[in-house]
């Protein structure tokens, strides 16, 4: 007989949505992205930026119907399942754990960068390690205590980019902005996509805290929407702002644009540089916590469905979270932090999500086709239009980001391969699921 499917407390509201959505992602908004400039100058880097934002725009009104109608917390993994059967639900599992795992380290490595900059006699590393296990602490408290920390957290990150902006904007000249504008023409337009998908990309993370949300039908679509309307208009006004007070090569190469910006402008030793970066902390330790908890509720949804060890599935007794998925995923993170550099781990991340999303768009296609009575509370606006263009934006990112990268890409789908081959070999591939939420149609 089948094992009874362990479950997760039903506690968030369309709040705790909504920081979780902004807290995923907002650190994309301090580090990362001024990666763009150094590929493809500010104005390319801007068209990147907006076509990224199309994307994310059409994807998230899209995807926001698959998590409302299966508010199942592997996401991605249990839409391809029921879309393409049990190698597509492999496939979009592996694509999610490679985003979720591997932006984590990035955001570490930022976070320990920041603190640098605030102390230099503080190394980088010991930080970044030492936020991982804080973090991961954290996070066995329960879900509801984490996203109250994150919504604090995401406030305050909120509140410090909209000072940063009304600081640094007085200062904006265009003719920095157009020092450099298309150095490399149109082909730096896309190879600078993986850095415009960084101030976006882990938002679709909401989706694993979907079976710790109270009515999810109603609320998961309020989190959605107000979390992308937030992100767009913060990852437009940094980055145009921050382009026109300098020349923007001094700062396309740093973990911490944001506090050089400051101290550019106000001098590095005025009190403002040193409490803006002090409290510019809060929005990478927002993502970096939310993150945290999107892998461990995927490695928990996809061990509770017997595709990775079952003792990752294990739900703490006290505190009713998956506490060996967050482990687990915290020593990953931290052996991916000490092998590779912050571009790079970015890079690999990127690929892992817009596979995400070419596989959620294709699930949403099928879905509607193969489960035409599914209850799906939000409708998908402009249907097919939307998802089509989030589909076809996804496949362009993907063949570019390939391009400019066949080293880093080679590793994603060698190991994409590998896991499959295993997957099938180990007959895994016709195990019969004991999870009801993916077999009930």
């Amino acid at each position: 007989m089948p094992q009874p499917a362990a479950h997760l407390k039903k506690v968030l509201k369309p709040i705790h949505l909504w920081a979780i959505a902004v807290g995923l992602v907002i650190s994309g908004e301090y580090f990362g992205w001024n990666y763009g400039w150094g590929v493809a100058g500010t104005l390319g880097f801007l068209i990147a930026t907006i076509i990224v934002t199309i994307l994310y725009v059409t994807f998230i009104f899209s995807y926001t119907e698959l998590t409302a109608a299966i508010p199942h917390a592997g996401g991605p993994f249990a839409y391809s399942y029921k879309a393409f059967g049990p190698i597509g639900g492999f496939i979009a599992g592996y694509a999610t754990l490679v985003e979720f795992l591997l932006a984590p380290p990035a955001i570490a490595f930022a976070l320990g960068s920041y603190v640098h900059f605030l102390y230099p006699a503080i190394s980088v590393m010991p930080v970044a390690i030492g936020g991982y296990i804080v973090f991961t602490l954290i996070n066995f408290l329960g879900i509801k205590e984490s996203a109250i920390f994150t919504l604090i957290v995401t406030v305050l990150a909120v509140v410090e980019l909209l000072l940063f902006m009304s600081i640094v904007a007085p200062h904006f000249e265009m003719k920095n902005f157009m020092l450099h504008p298309m150095p490399f023409g149109y082909a730096g337009i896309f190879a600078a996509l993986p850095f415009a998908i960084w101030f976006y990309l882990a938002i679709e993370g909401v989706a694993m805290v979907a079976e710790e949300v109270d009515d999810p039908q109603r609320n998961i679509p309020k989190g959605y929407i107000y979390g992308i309307g937030t992100l767009v208009l913060l990852a437009l006004g940094v980055m145009f702002f921050t382009g026109g007070i300098t020349d923007p090569n001094r700062l396309s190469n740093i973990d911490y644009p944001l506090p050089e910006s400051i101290s550019i402008v106000l001098g590095k030793n005025n009190s403002w540089t040193n409490i803006f970066a002090g409290i510019g902390l809060f929005g990478l330790i927002a993502s970096f916590h939310g993150i945290i908890i999107s892998y461990s509720r995927q490695l928990f949804a996809m061990a509770r469905v017997g595709y990775l060890p079952s003792f990752l599935s294990t739900v703490h007794p006290k505190f009713q979270t998956p506490h060996w998925s967050l482990i687990v995923g915290g020593f990953i993170g931290i052996i991916a932090l000490l092998t590779g550099s912050t571009d790079k781990v970015i890079i690999i991340s990127a690929i892992g999500a817009v596979v995400l999303y070419i596989s959620s768009m294709l699930s949403l296609f099928m879905l509607r086709k193969k489960l035409p009575e599914l209850h799906r509370p939000f409708k998908t606006p402009f249907y097919p239009y939307f998802p089509a263009i989030a589909l076809i934006l996804s496949i362009i990112c993907l063949l570019s980001i390939v391009w400019y990268n066949l080293l880093l890409a080679g590793i994603f789908f060698g190991g994409l391969v590998i896991a499959v081959i295993i997957f099938v070999a180990a007959g895994i591939h016709k195990k019969e699921l004991n999870d009801e939420v993916l077999v009930d149609s």
